[in-house]
Protein backbone atom coordinates (compact mmCIF):
# COMPACT_ATOMS: atom_id res chain seq x y z
CA UNK A 1 0.00 0.00 0.00
CA UNK A 2 1.22 3.47 -0.84
CA UNK A 3 2.23 5.60 1.97
CA UNK A 4 2.80 9.79 1.56
CA UNK A 5 5.71 9.09 4.44
CA UNK A 6 8.99 7.46 4.07
CA UNK A 7 9.90 4.87 6.49
CA UNK A 8 11.95 6.81 8.69
CA UNK A 9 8.90 9.46 8.86
CA UNK A 10 6.62 6.78 9.75
CA UNK A 11 9.20 5.63 12.97
CA UNK A 12 9.42 9.05 13.91
CA UNK A 13 5.85 9.22 14.21
CA UNK A 14 5.28 5.98 16.25
CA UNK A 15 7.78 6.84 18.31
CA UNK A 16 5.91 10.17 18.96
CA UNK A 17 3.16 8.13 20.31
CA UNK A 18 5.07 5.41 22.13
CA UNK A 19 6.70 8.47 24.00
CA UNK A 20 3.30 10.47 24.73
CA UNK A 21 1.86 7.28 25.83
CA UNK A 22 4.86 6.69 28.48
CA UNK A 23 3.16 7.75 31.37
CA UNK A 24 -0.93 7.55 30.74
CA UNK A 25 -3.07 4.95 30.36
CA UNK A 26 -4.65 6.70 26.44
CA UNK A 27 -3.98 5.26 23.11
CA UNK A 28 -3.16 7.93 20.45
CA UNK A 29 -3.62 6.38 16.94
CA UNK A 30 -2.61 7.99 13.36
CA UNK A 31 -4.58 7.24 10.23
CA UNK A 32 -4.11 8.63 6.95
CA UNK A 33 -5.49 7.57 3.60
CA UNK A 34 -5.49 9.54 0.09
CA UNK A 35 -8.93 10.58 0.40
CA UNK A 36 -11.38 11.59 2.52
CA UNK A 37 -14.74 9.64 1.33
CA UNK A 38 -17.30 11.71 3.60
CA UNK A 39 -17.68 15.58 2.74
CA UNK A 40 -16.61 16.27 6.37
CA UNK A 41 -12.69 14.78 7.57
CA UNK A 42 -14.45 14.74 11.33
CA UNK A 43 -16.91 12.95 9.93
CA UNK A 44 -14.68 10.65 8.59
CA UNK A 45 -11.70 10.63 11.91
CA UNK A 46 -15.23 9.32 13.84
CA UNK A 47 -15.78 6.32 11.26
CA UNK A 48 -12.18 5.52 11.66
CA UNK A 49 -12.01 5.73 15.28
CA UNK A 50 -15.00 2.98 15.54
CA UNK A 51 -13.28 0.57 12.87
CA UNK A 52 -9.72 0.78 14.60
CA UNK A 53 -12.01 -0.51 17.95
CA UNK A 54 -10.71 2.81 19.83
CA UNK A 55 -13.67 3.15 21.58
CA UNK A 56 -13.06 0.25 23.35
CA UNK A 57 -10.36 1.38 25.85
CA UNK A 58 -11.10 0.70 28.91
CA UNK A 59 -11.23 4.27 30.37
CA UNK A 60 -12.40 5.65 26.87
CA UNK A 61 -9.81 8.25 26.26
CA UNK A 62 -8.51 7.13 22.85
CA UNK A 63 -7.47 10.18 20.62
CA UNK A 64 -6.94 9.65 16.52
CA UNK A 65 -4.95 12.06 14.44
CA UNK A 66 -6.92 11.79 10.87
CA UNK A 67 -5.20 13.05 7.62
CA UNK A 68 -6.01 12.72 3.86
CA UNK A 69 -2.80 13.90 1.99
CA UNK A 70 -4.05 13.93 -1.08
CA UNK A 71 -7.41 16.39 -0.57
CA UNK A 72 -5.54 18.10 2.52
CA UNK A 73 -7.94 17.29 5.17
CA UNK A 74 -7.62 16.71 9.07
CA UNK A 75 -9.29 16.13 11.79
CA UNK A 76 -8.53 15.12 15.52
CA UNK A 77 -10.86 13.26 17.30
CA UNK A 78 -10.64 12.18 21.38
CA UNK A 79 -13.11 9.58 23.28
CA UNK A 80 -15.76 10.60 25.83
CA UNK A 81 -13.15 10.03 28.61
CA UNK A 82 -10.46 12.24 27.55
CA UNK A 83 -13.55 14.43 25.86
CA UNK A 84 -15.07 14.92 29.15
CA UNK A 85 -11.82 15.58 30.82
CA UNK A 86 -9.86 18.51 28.88
CA UNK A 87 -11.38 22.17 28.18
CA UNK A 88 -13.86 22.66 25.33
CA UNK A 89 -11.58 24.51 22.82
CA UNK A 90 -8.70 21.89 23.28
CA UNK A 91 -8.99 19.99 20.02
CA UNK A 92 -9.47 23.05 18.38
CA UNK A 93 -6.66 24.49 19.79
CA UNK A 94 -4.87 21.23 19.15
CA UNK A 95 -5.59 21.09 15.03
CA UNK A 96 -4.55 24.52 14.58
CA UNK A 97 -1.27 23.77 16.09
CA UNK A 98 -0.69 20.89 13.62
CA UNK A 99 -2.53 22.73 10.98
CA UNK A 100 0.25 25.70 11.45
CA UNK A 101 2.70 22.89 10.67
CA UNK A 102 1.04 21.62 8.40
CA UNK A 103 0.70 25.26 6.26
CA UNK A 104 4.45 25.07 6.17
CA UNK A 105 4.69 21.75 4.55
CA UNK A 106 5.94 20.31 7.97
CA UNK A 107 3.54 17.73 8.14
CA UNK A 108 5.40 15.06 10.40
CA UNK A 109 6.52 17.81 12.87
CA UNK A 110 2.66 19.04 13.14
CA UNK A 111 1.66 15.42 13.83
CA UNK A 112 4.46 14.78 16.32
CA UNK A 113 3.60 18.32 18.20
CA UNK A 114 -0.36 17.31 18.12
CA UNK A 115 0.43 13.80 19.38
CA UNK A 116 2.55 15.61 22.03
CA UNK A 117 0.18 17.85 23.33
CA UNK A 118 -3.22 15.13 23.46
CA UNK A 119 -0.08 12.75 25.44
CA UNK A 120 0.30 15.70 27.58
CA UNK A 121 -3.53 16.08 28.09
CA UNK A 122 -3.67 12.09 28.33
CA UNK A 123 -0.77 12.17 31.21
CA UNK A 124 -2.76 14.92 33.24
CA UNK A 125 -6.31 12.75 33.46
CA UNK A 126 -5.54 9.55 32.84
CA UNK A 127 -2.08 8.96 34.30
CA UNK A 128 0.05 5.66 33.59
CA UNK A 129 -0.86 2.81 36.88
CA UNK A 130 1.82 -0.09 36.64
CA UNK A 131 -0.46 -2.62 37.70
CA UNK A 132 -3.47 -2.12 35.74
CA UNK A 133 -2.31 -0.28 32.40
CA UNK A 134 -1.01 -1.65 28.92
CA UNK A 135 -1.14 -0.81 25.72
CA UNK A 136 -4.78 -1.05 24.33
CA UNK A 137 -4.08 -0.41 20.75
CA UNK A 138 -1.34 -0.60 17.87
CA UNK A 139 0.88 1.89 17.72
CA UNK A 140 2.03 2.09 14.10
CA UNK A 141 0.29 3.78 11.72
CA UNK A 142 -3.02 2.94 10.07
CA UNK A 143 -3.74 3.61 6.25
CA UNK A 144 -7.11 3.88 4.21
CA UNK A 145 -7.77 2.43 0.54
CA UNK A 146 -5.00 4.63 -0.69
CA UNK A 147 -4.01 4.33 -4.36
CA UNK A 148 -1.09 4.93 -5.98
CA UNK A 149 -0.03 8.88 -7.04
CA UNK A 150 -1.33 9.51 -10.04
CA UNK A 151 1.12 9.57 -13.27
Amino acid sequence: MYSPLTAQQEQLLVDAIRQAELATSGEIRVHLEEECPTPEPIDRAAQVFTQLGMHRTAQRNGVLFYVAWATRQFAVVGDAGINAAVSDDFWERTKELVLDYFRRQDYVKGLQQGIQLAGEQLQRYFPYDAQTDKNELDDTISYGDAKPPRA
